[in-house]
């Protein structure tokens, strides 16, 4: 029989962290600035499992199957890029760990439909990808799978951008309900106490990165491969100061004052990594010191450059190479399935469903 209390979310006493991305194409700055840069750090002294969510990609793309098993092995490409190391950190496919369709099913009975459509990330999403009314019954209930993407692993924390908190509240009300229902847990219980109360899941928090939402070279809405408005690891330096150039604040004069909370500026915030440098560009700009948008736009682009350059030369190393990826996604979904069954397990118990046990495996 399952275990029927859970077991802490942790391997070797460290604290177990979930995130990831959908497959929609390479990586870019956003991402790294938003999420991948923290998932980074964490994955020194946390338990992680790095999630590519290549069912949900299907939501909007159900026509374009091989151009999502592409951009899920060039997303895997860039994690490496970046530095996530698969010595240390899982990562592994969402199709191949059916844990999380069972409990999606599960959790989708947890949530009144008119509370998922008011999520703003799903209405946004809807706006900026001009859905309109025509959008398949599996787009909405891609908010409900998120919640288990997260929960199949009962992680800590979730290194999220800003724009991802709205589906992160959701899963955290998914969790307290199933442990009010299924659990016994009282909903006086604050949210960290859940798992000792004898809840199966913890209440995990959002870790939001320095730069919770990096606006695109647009200068207007967030950078998105999909509006042509980001910048990518793969990028050459010249690619770089041409995109980088790009970016509108609207001044007409290196004499006029400028807005040092526009969003070139918020490039400067997020690349340059000397304060006093930082400090100073701000100083002049702001009051007219004869600093044009031109030469914060260099000192940008080459700020960038310096980050991306190692980047972009490790990614190269598994250009042509997709039988590498799949044997680190091979291990990673091994590993995935142990834990997300493990869950599974306790999550029938509890409602139960606990009838047999069983075992997966990846070939």
């Amino acid at each position: 029989m399952p275990e029927t209390s859970p077991r802490p979310s942790a391997a070797g006493g460290r604290s177990r962290i979930l995130t990831g991305d959908t497959p929609t194409g390479q990586l870019h700055l956003g991402h790294w600035v938003g999420s991948v840069k923290r998932r980074v750090e964490l994955q020194h002294d946390h338990d992680c499992f790095f999630i590519i969510a290549n069912l949900h990609a299907f939501t909007t793309r159900a026509d374009k199957p091989r151009e999502i098993r592409e951009s899920t092995l060039e997303i895997v490409k860039d994690y490496l890029a970046m530095g996530i190391d698969p010595a240390k950190a899982t990562i592994f496919l969402q199709s191949e760990v059916p844990a999380i369709s069972e409990l999606t099913f599960l959790f989708a009975m947890l949530l009144p439909f008119n509370r998922v459509m008011r999520n703003p990330t799903l209405k946004d999403e809807i706006k900026v990808k001009n859905l309109g009314e025509n959008y398949s019954f599996g787009f909405p209930l891609y908010a409900v799978g998120q919640t288990a993407d997260i929960l199949a692993f009962r992680p800590v924390g979730v290194p999220v951008g800003e724009d991802q908190v709205p589906h992160l509240e959701l899963t955290r009300e998914v969790a307290r309900r199933f442990n009010q229902l299924y659990c016994g847990v009282e909903d006086v219980v604050e949210d960290d106490d859940h798992p000792r109360a004898g809840g199966v899941f913890p209440i995990p928090r959002a870790e939001v990165g320095k730069v919770g939402r990096l606006v695109g070279v647009d200068g207007v809405h967030k950078m998105s491969k999909s509006l042509g408005n980001a910048i990518f690891i793969s990028d050459s330096a010249k690619e770089i100061r041409r995109k980088v150039s790009k970016i509108y604040t609207g001044r007409q004069s290196p004499t006029e004052p400028g807005d040092v909370s526009n969003a070139l500026f918020q490039y400067v915030d997020a690349f340059i990594e000397d304060p006093a440098r930082i400090a100073e560009l701000k100083d002049r700009y702001a009051r007219g010191a004869d600093l044009g948008d031109g030469h914060v736009k260099v000192e940008v682009a080459e700020a960038i450059d310096r980050l991306i350059a190692p980047m972009r030369e490790r990614r190269r190393e598994f250009e042509g190479d997709d039988a590498r990826i799949l044997a680190i996604l091979r291990d990673g979904c091994a590993r995935a399935n142990a834990a997300a069954e493990e869950t599974l397990a306790l999550a029938k118990e509890a409602c139960g469903l606990g009838y047999f046990r069983r075992r997966l495996s990846i070939d």
